[in-house]
């Protein structure tokens, strides 16, 4: 029998999955097949309706080699695993002559833990571990939450927190997770041979397809032990996230409250001395930090170098004492000491790594209302991190609706650490850049509008005008808005001003989940959606619900921010635009995605509008506009408001 063609395994998956077949989905599944074949990497901008998933599923799954697929989102995790793999699979089986098998696999804390489950949490005040179900009142949020985990930890096959509906709280989830570093590891721990998360990994070992998230792809590079599976093929879906992802994981913070709770957990497990010094490093931390200003620390001041010294040398001296003392009035004591252990090595690790000093590190202090003070450590750049880890011994794919800025994907490439595409050498990953398009006629289906009769948004100080303008787009839009704010202050100034101008429902994010809050968006054309950072990319609703987008103001990372600061300062010292390669880079990769909720489905029709007259009048607005959907432009507001009244027109139902 002959091998089945790319097309022909393309159009059965497409059929199966009940979606259309679109060039710019054949023109990237032929691209996506050459890389794989060529062991090379690949940067695909496929914009959205181009059913992208299947553009890189259905060449790996034909070509036969292990496959890791890591997304930035739950939501492409569960399209992926429930909908998208399994029909995709039943339609290959029969050209393929193979069943590919394929798993999900995530970080440990992701799945519950039938140790904690039944053995109970170890308490820090008291010795070994205590009952959480009967510490809990079973009247309390919490407690119902524990018990109803209780009776799902019977029912579920995977443990996975994320099939628990609906959802419960970090808290209560924490009682009954643990960390990679808290696990006693399968051989210790009593319940092994059932634990969710080793399933989990041995369904992922045994998989043709492996669906990830970034997170748990930057452990594996950064940690240097194994996670995931051995794989010839990474494919990076939502990659536009990735160096967000990976700079999360790569950045270290020690506080107060955690530097205490180590301390707690370790004293009654090593001799009275160690048990001292780590209290007064404790003490000493505290003491420091209750004077902390947030911003940036260009040189680690003296008393912050003293402080974090002395907690890290008391806290080696705990860890090795944590190995031969024991206490033989604590229960469970391999678990106790488990926790214990990972609290210290987690304060040992972020103190020694800020007393080194790195160049290659961000240091600063920040304060949150509730939490207190926090000193963190990233780094200045994962560029070189990434080139290192991502793209040897694996062809590499990295996909997203949004990767080429400014009109070239060398921006994107250059924070993964690929020199310019086509670039020759030794070391030197080579890789191509191919925008496949989109099935959506842009300039048709919406217009960008830029406000270019506004004043200049400053740092602080309410904007009337823009309110103003904003007012009377969302009137002749009849509702449907989406707003796009660069700060929560300004989305709940924005919204209490429209309530008090008119009566249709505005709804605010951080009143509801999230989840609720785009439902009810969707299901009430009169309804308008305010919110800031997740909305600019988490919000899919296409139709007649969403026919205005407005951004507020263009979203330039704050000037006060440390580490895109410290990245900007980096870049102009090696003699570049740091203004461009980091500000303007970060603005465009939002605006691109905040531009791209308007149009989701080749119907929809609708205006951008950036309140912000910069898009239009400086010299980089041509760079973030390139980067944008390549709508009609205007900077006439009366066009804008007449095109508004007619889309609104058009789409009410005939009376």
């Amino acid at each position: 029998m002959t091998k089945p063609s790319l097309p022909e395994l393309l159009h059965a998956a497409v059929t199966a999955v009940g979606g259309t077949e679109r060039p710019g989905q054949a023109t990237m599944a032929s691209a996506v097949a050459e890389a794989v074949d060529d062991n090379a990497h690949l940067l695909v901008q496929a914009g959205t309706g181009t059913g992208k998933s299947l553009g890189y599923l259905v060449p790996a799954l034909a070509h036969g080699e292990r496959v890791v697929v890591a997304t930035a989102t739950l939501a492409l995790q569960r399209q992926l695993v429930e909908r998208d793999l399994p029909r995709t699979v039943d339609a290959l089986q029969p050209l393929l002559r193979r069943r590919p098998q394929f798993a999900m696999l995530k970080g440990r804390s992701n799945y519950l833990c039938l140790h904690r489950l039944h053995e109970g949490v170890p308490q820090e005040e008291e010795e070994g571990l205590f009952d959480q179900f009967e510490a809990a009142a079973p009247s309390s949020k919490l407690g119902q939450d524990l018990l109803r985990m209780r009776d799902w930890s019977g029912e579920t096959e995977t443990g996975d927190r994320d099939d628990l509906t609906p959802g419960v709280s970090d808290r209560a989830w924490a009682q009954i997770s643990v960390s990679s570093r808290e696990c006693l590891g399968a051989t210790k721990c009593a319940y092994g041979a059932e634990c969710f998360a080793e399933m989990a990994r041995e369904r992922a070992k045994l998989a043709d397809v492996v669906v990830t998230n970034h997170a748990l792809l930057a452990i594996d590079a950064i940690e240097g032990a194994p996670v995931l599976p051995k794989h010839e093929v990474l494919i990076v879906d939502e990659a536009h996230e990735l160096v967000s992802r990976v700079t999360g994981v790569a950045t270290g913070e020690l506080t107060p409250g955690q530097v205490n709770r180590a301390v707690r957990r370790a004293a009654k497990l090593v001799n009275e001395k160690a048990a001292d010094a780590l209290q007064t490093a404790s003490e000493g931390f505290e003491r420091v930090m209750e004077l902390a200003l947030p911003g940036r620390l260009e040189e680690v001041p003296e008393d912050l170098g003293y402080a974090l010294m002395a907690l890290r040398d008391a806290a080696r001296t705990v860890i090795s004492a944590l190995g031969s003392t024991r206490d033989k009035s604590v229960q469970d004591e391999d678990a106790v000491r488990k926790q214990a252990m990972a609290s210290v090595e987690s304060v040992h690790s972020v103190a020694e790594r800020i007393t080194q000093g790195s160049e290659y590190d961000v240091v600063w202090y920040e304060r949150h209302d509730r939490f207190g003070a926090s000193v963190r450590v990233a780094p200045l750049s994962v560029s070189g991190l990434l080139r290192e880890k991502l793209f040897t011994d694996r062809s590499v794919v990295l996909t997203s609706a949004t990767l080429k800025l400014g009109g070239d994907f060398n921006g994107v490439g250059a924070s993964l650490g690929l020199a310019p595409e086509g670039t020759a050498g030794e070391d030197v990953p080579q890789w191509k850049g191919l925008d496949v398009g989109s099935p959506f006629d842009y300039p048709k289906q919406g217009i960008l509008y830029v406000a270019r009769h506004l004043g200049t948004p400053g740092r602080e100080g309410s904007r009337t005008d823009m309110l103003d303008e904003l007012a009377d787009l969302v009137e002749a839009a009849g509702g449907r808005t989406l707003g796009l704010f660069s700060s929560m202050r300004a989305a709940q100034a924005a919204a209490e001003e429209l309530r008090g101008r008119q009566d249709r429902p505005i709804l605010l994010q951080g009143e509801e989940t999230l989840g609720e809050l785009i439902k009810n968006f969707a299901a009430d054309p009169d309804t308008c959606l305010f919110g800031t950072l997740s909305l600019w990319q988490g919000v899919d609703v296409p139709g007649s619900s969403c026919q205005l987008v407005v951004m507020d103001r263009i979203p330039f990372p704050r000037p006060d921010d440390p580490l895109m600061s410290a990245r900007q300062k980096a870049v102009e010292e090696a003699g570049g635009n740091g203004f461009m390669a980091v500000a303007a880079t970060h603005a465009a990769l939002l605006m691109a995605q905040g531009a791209g909720r308007l149009v989701r489905a080749t119907g929809d029709k609708g205006v951008v509008a950036v309140l912000d007259p910069r898009l239009a009048n400086a010299r980089y607005g041509s760079y973030l506009r390139a980067s944008m959907p390549d709508f009609w432009y205007t900077t006439d507001r009366n066009q804008a408001r007449r095109s508004l009244a007619a889309i609104d027109a058009a789409a009410k139902p005939a009376p």
